[in-house]
């Protein structure tokens, strides 16, 4: 019993937020109530916490981003097969928004040279966007993230607000049925939004591990993106609910 959470713990902070349905996968031989029992003893002695849906780790509860240097390495495979995917949308002459996050990075690192005009809030998009010829990056200023070295706030918004893309290719925390897509601050999810409203096509970029995973502030519903690009690992439910929602499942 006590190794076993310590896996769960172990788990836990290595993902920094856990999905309970993660755990019935990583622990298959383990009943839900025992599962929730562990949960709920780890949560009582502060090694956890556990919210809806899940569990995350001490480190990264209650309305905080993970460390940028964490999540660039969490899921790296699945982040570098969806930014493959995604660089093929991509088309000339056109004017596109990168938000922040360790798969829309990865995605500017995959990216062809090509003419295009590319705005982003993300400091490490940009770094990667720098080293090609034909891409002209705009950065959209506001308040400094140093955790997952974005911008965001008020002055961020307005910016946005004057502006309009073809295309937005955004980064969430998770996914769940009847609550959509959402991330762990409140100020990213209100900036998120402002950028889904300028967009003619709007894109999530989301590996399949994100699936069933609730994180504390909205975003938006399903129906309101066109694709989402995944690793190809999505559960059936998932897919069911884009077919019911006419999303692009790629």
């Amino acid at each position: 019993m006590e190794e076993r959470r310590e896996r769960i713990v172990d788990l836990i902070n290595s993902e920094g937020s856990v999905s309970f349905a993660h755990l019935k996968r990583t622990f298959p031989d383990v009943s839900e109530m025992t599962l929730r029992t562990d949960l709920k003893t780890l949560d009582e002695a502060r090694r956890i916490v556990r919210v809806h849906g899940g569990a995350k780790s001490v480190g990264f509860a209650v309305g905080t981003d993970d460390l940028f240097s964490r999540r660039v390495s969490r899921n790296a495979p699945a982040k570098h097969a969806i930014a493959r995917k995604a660089a093929e949308l991509l088309h000339p002459d056109t004017v596109v928004f990168f938000d922040s996050g360790s798969t829309t990075t990865a995605l500017a690192q995959a990216m062809p040279d090509i003419h295009l005009l590319v705005f982003t809030n993300s400091l490490t998009v940009a770094v990667e966007l720098a080293r090609l010829e034909l891409v002209e990056t705009m950065l959209v200023g506001g308040k400094l993230n140093r955790h997952s070295m974005c911008t965001s706030g008020g002055t961020s918004i307005e910016a946005v607000d004057s502006l309009s893309f073809d295309q937005v290719y955004l980064g969430v925390t998770g996914y769940e049925r009847g609550r959509g897509f959402s991330c762990g601050l409140d100020d990213q999810a209100v900036f998120k939004r402002a950028v889904l409203n300028q967009s003619d096509e709007k894109i999530v970029l989301m590996d399949s591990d994100k699936e069933d995973r609730h994180s504390t502030f909205p975003i938006c519903g399903l129906s309101q993106v066109d694709m989402v690009v995944s690793d190809g690992g999505s559960s059936a439910v998932f897919v069911s609910d884009c077919a019911a929602t006419q999303v692009t499942l790629l």
